[in-house]
């Protein structure tokens, strides 16, 4: 449970470095940084892994490319969501998939050795 807790407030400190390096990826404090942490991987456990097996095909085509574009939608909808947290277009939103994914792992390699 302290892994979850760690990898979610990891995830939202994250979320607010790539504000600060992407152009049009706006996130106004830690708390909006909080809640879209956990929209974003609330969507990306549902939505996005639907989607991630309905596009596998054009995925392998594109040897996983695909999928930064399936993360990059689900910012997109996170962004509509949560208050605080906007992305001006899919540009920026494709590029905060790419730094996330980035950073997610090596948030991924700290909570497995933690």
């Amino acid at each position: 449970m302290l892994k979850l807790l760690i990898h979610w407030l990891l995830s939202a400190v994250v979320l607010v470095v790539v504000a600060h390096f992407v152009p049009g990826f706006h996130v106004y404090g830690l708390q909006p940084a909080l809640v879209a942490a956990l929209v974003i991987g609330l969507l990306n456990g549902t939505l996005g892994l639907l989607l991630k097996i309905v596009t596998f095909p054009i995925s392998i085509l594109t040897l996983g490319l695909f999928l930064l574009v399936i993360n990059a939608l689900m910012i997109r909808l996170a962004a509509h969501i949560v208050t605080g947290f906007h992305v001006n277009g899919w540009i920026p939103a494709l590029w905060g998939a790419v730094a996330l994914a980035l950073l997610g792992m090596g948030i991924h390699a700290f909570t497995k050795r933690a």
